[in-house]
């Protein structure tokens, strides 16, 4: 596996036992036009990677209220995820839309298009960590219209 994976994973897995007191900590924003149904993203760290010259992780939660789905977008950026709770359907362009659950992880690369990101119920929230491996300063989100 790359150091730049095995960052990834290392960060991902931290996160997870600090969402508590991060999540509480970051101030939530929506990406959308802030309806009832649109996900919350929550910035939890940002960080320079010493060992891998010219990345930076992100790491966010997600919370998609019962019903919420994303627009198609890219990271330019490694994406890994990790559901926290709830079930959540994820799909890249020329991918399978696949049914994720808690406990279960999914990965976007740089290049992905990210056709279909959205709660896979209408009644139950979701959360997931999407630790996020890009070049310093770039957005985490970029919308394909």
């Amino acid at each position: 596996m790359s150091t730049p994976g095995k960052i990834a994973i290392t960060l991902a897995a931290a996160g997870v036992s600090l969402l508590g007191p991060l999540a509480q900590a970051a101030a939530p924003h929506s990406p959308h036009t802030g309806g009832a149904a649109d996900p919350v993203v929550t910035e939890l760290m940002s960080k320079a990677l010493p060992g891998v010259p010219g990345k930076e992780a992100l790491m966010i939660t997600v919370d998609y209220p019962p019903g919420a789905a994303d627009p198609i977008h890219r990271h330019d950026a490694s994406a890994f995820v990790y559901v926290l709770e709830g079930s959540i359907v994820m799909q890249v362009k020329g991918g399978k839309a696949v049914t994720l659950t808690a406990g279960q992880t999914y990965y976007e690369g740089p290049d992905d298009i990210h056709t279909v990101g959205r709660n896979a119920s209408q009644t139950r929230p979701a959360r997931f960590l999407v630790v996020l491996i890009k070049n310093p300063g770039a957005p985490a989100l970029v919308p394909i219209q």
